[in-house]
């Protein structure tokens, strides 16, 4: 996954990545840091339709972690774009009413019903219904996608005040591709939306506070929308509140246990960079206790989802038994897929060279076959 989470304003403050963690028998070297996917992030905004993975189960996880689960979320419309059912959404996030034809056919998946009943209230006005036609159309869901068509209504059900308009419709504003791009518009409506409720816009106006004003003002002024799209179980702004806490900026202490929480939180989601983060934090024992078993477990989450720097770091692991048997074929096959990825690490190289003809051939077989 190859996400973009975080604050480039903590470059700004003089922060930096955390010290390479010493964990037994394996030295960690900074040769990987680059790819470490914790500070230094562009600011890009999100859109709720590229969440794919649905949260982890909590029976997934790894190996056992103290931290509480959090709640279980409601699912939003946008968090499943490949699912054939809308079952458990609420239509009032659309500004609709349960009883509504319309709605009650979106949620069956029903989709070109849904449209069917829901043009005519649009075109008479219907804000609600406004959203949802064009909630179909920018998704292309039992018609033809139509961006074009779909700005059109967004931009009428946002000036009737509806939330998720207002957010689709500042995207839409700022990409600039099917209307005029508006980026003073699209500030104001995403900061309407965001002081509405909606997540997504809680937390993409704070990676603009944060872009328009560097430094710790902006920062301080983008922690409260950080922190309340992070209550909703947003795991980018789970992360983000993860790093605010780890570094205390933002006009909070330093609080390692509530970043390791914020962490947990966000691994169980699938989030990859707090997955690796969260291994390095439960093998260097910060926030909690130390348990190696369950930093390979994170880490090895990582490197699954295709994280190149979880890929080189459970190399590491495999090479020096860190919560997990020595493995010389497996530690050379992840660094060879994370080298192909174009991650280069001086001391996994001087491995790789130390393994023997046999051992390299099995390697290169298992890293064909890693995903």
């Amino acid at each position: 996954m190859d996400r973009s989470r975080l604050l480039a304003a903590l470059l700004c403050l003089g922060v930096g990545l955390e010290p390479a963690i010493a964990v037994e028998s394996a030295p960690i070297t900074p040769s990987d840091q680059g790819a470490v996917p914790s500070l230094g992030k562009s600011l890009d905004l999100i859109d709720p339709n590229r969440f794919g993975p649905a949260p982890m189960p909590l029976d997934a996880t790894p190996m056992p972690v103290v931290e509480p689960a959090p709640a279980p979320q409601t699912p939003d419309l946008g968090a499943n774009p490949a699912a054939k059912t809308t079952d458990g959404i609420d239509p009032n996030r659309f500004g609709g009413k349960h009883s509504d034809e319309a709605y009650g056919a979106f949620q069956r998946g029903l989709y070109k019903t849904a449209y069917n009943l829901g043009i005519t209230r649009a075109e008479a006005g219907d804000a609600a219904a406004q959203t949802l036609v064009a909630e179909i159309l920018s998704r292309g869901l039992g018609v033809a996608r139509n961006d074009g068509e779909a700005a059109k209504w967004y931009a009428r059900a946002a000036e009737q005040g509806i939330p998720e308009a207002q957010f689709q419709y500042a995207l839409m504003l700022l990409d600039g591709r099917y209307v005029t791009r508006d980026d003073k518009a699209a500030n104001a409506l995403m900061q309407a939306a965001a002081e509405a409720g909606n997540r997504f816009a809680q937390f993409n106006y704070a990676q603009m506070l944060v872009q328009r004003e560097p430094g710790g003002k902006g920062l301080e002024k983008a922690v409260p929308y950080y922190e309340r799209a992070a209550a909703t179980g947003l795991p980018d702004a789970q992360y983000a509140m993860a790093q605010v806490y780890a570094n205390g900026v933002g006009g909070k202490r330093r609080d390692d246990n509530q970043a390791r929480l914020l962490l947990v939180r966000a691994a169980r989601q699938n989030y990859d960079s707090a997955q690796f983060d969260l291994g390095l934090w439960m093998a260097d024992g910060r926030g909690g206790d130390r348990d190696l078993k369950s930093a390979f477990g994170w880490m090895k989450l990582a490197a699954d989802g295709g994280n190149v720097a979880a890929q080189n770091r459970i190399a590491k692991f495999y090479m020096g038994g860190i919560g997990v048997d020595p493995d010389p074929i497996l530690a050379g096959a992840w660094y060879i897929s994370a080298r192909r990825a174009g991650l280069n690490d001086p001391e996994m190289d001087d491995f790789l060279r130390g393994l023997t003809d046999a051992e390299m051939k099995q390697a290169l077989e298992r890293a064909n076959r890693l995903r």
